[in-house]
């Protein structure tokens, strides 16, 4: 069973930059996809972005394709999301997922939520005008 905690989240302005990171416990980590998801106030949560075991695919929803950049350290146990030219619309909580069955090859194949297993608790992201 794997822990996951995200940490890096604030306010920031927008054009601004922020660094998600989330930090998981077991020592499986390195098999599992990684998902972030994000929920707006009144809205459903929705998938952000994806990455394979070993990096060798990424996915992105379209609104931050070009923007956000998600990356894994597997030595460390750890999934980031660099978040670049920040829009207001980016205000959410952001969350960390872990996807421990296969479900195909490319990361594009892991954008639902019941793919996951695993959540972390979230953390704010704030972008103000």
């Amino acid at each position: 069973q794997a822990q996951l905690v995200e940490s890096g989240g604030g306010a920031v302005q927008a054009g601004g930059s922020l660094r998600l990171s989330c930090a998981a416990s077991g020592r499986i980590f390195s098999t599992y996809v990684m998902g972030w998801f994000r929920q707006s106030p009144g809205k459903e949560r929705e998938f952000v972005a994806s990455i394979t075991s070993s990096s060798s695919s990424t996915y992105y929803t379209d609104s931050v394709k070009g923007r956000f950049t998600v990356s894994r350290d597997n030595a460390k146990n750890t999934v980031y999301l660099q978040m670049n030219s920040l829009k207001p619309e980016d205000t959410a909580v952001y969350y960390c997922a872990a996807a421990s069955h296969y479900v195909g090859r490319y990361a594009y194949y892991y954008t639902g939520q019941r793919q996951y297993d695993y959540w972390g608790q979230g953390t704010q992201v704030t972008v103000s005008s």
